[in-house]
């Protein structure tokens, strides 16, 4: 099947301006046009879009995504380097979550105070 922006911004519940802005930072390379220039998605491009905003959710920027999406286009020789950006990327997610943690713990006890000071 063939989505156009919109489509596929709907079918990923997300704006038709981030896919143009994606695009316009070379995010998607693998997306052909229409002869008049009109973007066509197909449904192996709206999951690699998918993984794009994975990618996002999970802290990479928008230079860091470029570079995985040319990576990705090498194939398996480049399995290596993308392997290091996701453990990479796995770190600084687990010690955002240590520091969450951290914090949480910080606001529970200040809570746990205020309910005590106020008989709860």
């Amino acid at each position: 099947m063939i989505y156009t922006v919109s489509e596929a911004s709907q079918k990923l519940g997300i704006p038709s301006s981030t896919i143009r802005f994606y695009d316009k930072h070379g995010l998607l390379p693998f997306v052909e046009r229409s002869p008049s220039g009109v973007r066509m998605f197909t449904d192996a491009d709206v999951e690699q879009l998918q993984n794009i905003l994975m990618l996002k959710n999970a802290g990479f920027s928008v230079k860091e995504i470029a570079q995985f999406v040319r990576l990705e286009n090498e194939g398996d020789t480049s399995l290596l380097p993308r392997l290091e950006m996701l453990k990479h990327r796995c770190s600084h997610v687990e010690a955002e979550i240590i520091r969450l943690q951290n914090v949480l713990k910080v606001l529970t006890q200040k809570c746990r105070c205020y309910e005590i000071a106020l008989g709860k």
